[in-house]
């Protein structure tokens, strides 16, 4: 398969030079299960859209630290492109940013989380099942750097997952959108440093809750095989 993959991180910090960037992070992340699969990646964030995107079997909207609420161009852009594609049937999975995308686009709603930034490694509870999580374990681990949620699921949307500091961690529609409030692309190193760097944002005492929550393991191969099972049953249509 051939993925578009809608970069929306907006970070250009001296931290964010020295890491790959979210095209390369998710790549790695559907490669994990599907070896043989390409993606292009678009910055829609700098106004860089594509043109045709009958082209590709899918896209892929990553997460960023700006806030889908933020009313710039390119994100009122990027939720006009999400209708267009849900009207379409195109395969979307949205993470992070785009995963509220998503829901804000389509009727739902967002706001922010009552204790703040949620940061580290989470543990998800699944309360349904699409024929794609088959793979999935009952409770998963995925990292988290968030601190706005998806507050009303859109008309029509199923909520997958929740946690305790996220009532939708996680929700579909129909066969064609697959989401998470987390970050399935974040490797064990990367979320590490991501916390070290946002120590002082997050405050003494989530910083060491953070680093004490990475040592469990996220279901990273699990949730990137989930990933490529929902792209391949949307195209089997």
């Amino acid at each position: 398969m051939h993925l578009a993959i809608l970069m929306t991180n907006t970070d250009e910090s001296d931290f964010a030079q020295q890491h790959p960037k979210d095209g390369e992070k998710f790549t790695d992340l559907i490669q994990l299960s599907r070896p043989d699969w390409t993606t292009e990646v678009f910055s829609v964030k700098d106004g860089v859209f594509p043109d045709d995107l009958s082209r590709f079997d899918g896209v892929i909207i990553t997460g960023s630290p700006a806030s889908v609420r933020n009313d710039a161009g390119w994100t009122r852009r990027l939720l006009d492109l999400i209708r267009t594609l849900h009207g379409q049937e195109m395969p979307i999975f949205g993470a992070c940013f785009g995963h509220q995308a998503i829901a804000l686009a389509l009727g739902g709603a967002l706001d922010d989380n009552p204790e703040g930034w949620v940061h580290g490694l989470t543990p998800n509870e699944i309360i349904a099942r699409e024929s794609w999580m088959g793979c999935l374990p009952d409770r998963i681990h995925l990292c988290a750097s968030h601190k706005e949620q998806v507050s009303a699921l859109p008309e029509g949307a199923r909520n997958l997952m929740v946690s305790t500091q996220c009532m939708t961690s996680g929700f579909a529609i129909g066969r064609h959108i697959y989401t998470t409030q987390h970050h399935p692309e974040m490797s064990a190193g990367f979320i590490a440093a991501l916390t070290e760097d946002m120590a002082p944002i997050l405050g003494a005492e989530l910083a060491e809750r953070a680093r004490s929550s990475l040592t469990h393991m996220a279901n990273q191969r699990d949730y990137a095989l989930s990933i490529a099972e929902f792209f391949e049953q949307a195209r089997s249509v």
